[in-house]
């Protein structure tokens, strides 16, 4: 690739860009002035900063953000770190929402977002490499597995970092989370008020916290319904539409008489939809079936999907907001040291399915 330079006024060392030091002169003013201005620093009177500024714009300066970056003992980048395999990260709609509102938080600032996903041993390996180089200020970490080893190295290398999804009630690390329990509760009392009595669960992974507490509202909503929860009315999942059909294909033969499917992923929900209807059971007549997410997967479904909405996009704002704050308070520019637990509320948003 070919490129030439272009030179500015002002020259600067033989490099075409003008140079502190120039606007410094050009200003009259001591170098540290300029530097005080550019960077926004208080104790520069109105008439010093004006007259700064003019000559910067005179002169075309550009704040040299590496040697900025370097001189604060900063990289201006955080990595969003996906545990996961490349192929659940493109097929499940969350992660799209969450790097959606992960970069509008950023829009408006110098940091850059690198993704990165590590689903395998040797991705792992490599992670933990660029991490140990401290080539990032700050991580963002989702969808976490209970025996996950990156939380720990995140702590063991004073990186300030957030988690969406929380590994269990004692998270160590500030977190992002929506409530999972409420939610889960919230779509099986629906499905029990419309008189289902035969209430089936298709899980996601149990060594995911949230799978846990959507499992556990299950249970608590059945309970209160004067419900059985029959452990024959549970299948365990992973997530994945592959999962949801192999999930519904055993729940059908254990217990050919369900009446209602609470599926822990919208994703999950669309391969128990397919079962369904290669069965012969009509939704929701015959089966009712609920998800969670109110991904767009739930809006272009036939018939449409009740599902539990929990704000993706504003976990991903929030996350990034706090992780910026939690890299302010590691450099000394404020931070109160506290690890915040946000939980956000998630709402039911019923549709044909149910």
């Amino acid at each position: 690739m070919m490129s030439r330079a272009i030179r500015t006024r002002g020259g600067g060392r033989g490099t075409g860009r003008p140079t502190l030091e120039e606007v410094a002169a050009r200003a009259g003013v001591g170098r540290g002035t300029v530097s005080r201005v550019i960077n926004g620093s208080p104790g520069v009177s109105d008439r010093t900063r004006a007259v700064v500024e003019a000559a910067v714009a005179e002169l075309g300066y550009v704040p040299n953000r590496a040697a900025r970056a370097l001189a604060a003992n900063r990289t201006d980048a955080i990595a969003l770190v996906v545990p996961e395999p490349e192929d659940r990260f493109f097929a499940e709609p969350y992660f799209s929402d969450m790097v959606r509102g992960v970069s509008a938080a950023l829009a408006d600032t110098d940091m850059q977002l690198l993704l990165t996903l590590a689903g395998s041993d040797r991705e792992r390996r490599r992670l933990a490499q660029y991490l140990a180089a401290h080539r990032v200020d700050g991580v963002l970490l989702v969808s976490v597995h209970a025996d996950d080893s990156i939380p720990d190295m995140l702590e063991d290398l004073s990186i300030p970092a957030v988690i969406s999804g929380r590994r269990s009630a004692a998270e160590t690390l500030a977190a992002v989370d929506s409530d999972n329990f409420e939610g889960a509760r919230d779509a099986v009392t629906h499905l029990a008020s419309r008189g289902r009595r035969r209430i089936a669960t298709i899980t996601g992974r149990l060594d995911v916290y949230g799978a846990q507490c959507r499992l556990e509202g299950y249970r608590a909503a059945l309970a209160a319904s004067d419900l059985a929860a029959e452990p024959d009315l549970i299948a365990r999942a992973d997530f994945t539409e592959e999962g949801g059909r192999r999930a519904m294909r055993e729940l059908l033969e254990r217990r050919p008489d369900l009446d209602a499917v609470f599926a822990a992923s919208d994703v999950m929900a669309a391969g128990a939809r397919q079962v369904l209807r290669e069965a012969g059971r009509r939704i929701p007549d015959d089966v009712a079936l609920v998800g969670f997410d109110d991904s767009a997967v739930a809006r272009h479904m036939d018939p449409a999907l009740t599902s539990v909405r929990q704000p993706i996009e504003e976990m991903g704002r929030t996350m990034a907001t706090v992780l910026l704050q939690e890299i302010t308070g590691a450099t000394g520019e404020g931070g109160t040291g506290e690890r915040p637990q946000i939980v956000l509320p998630t709402e039911l948003v019923v549709r044909d399915s149910s």
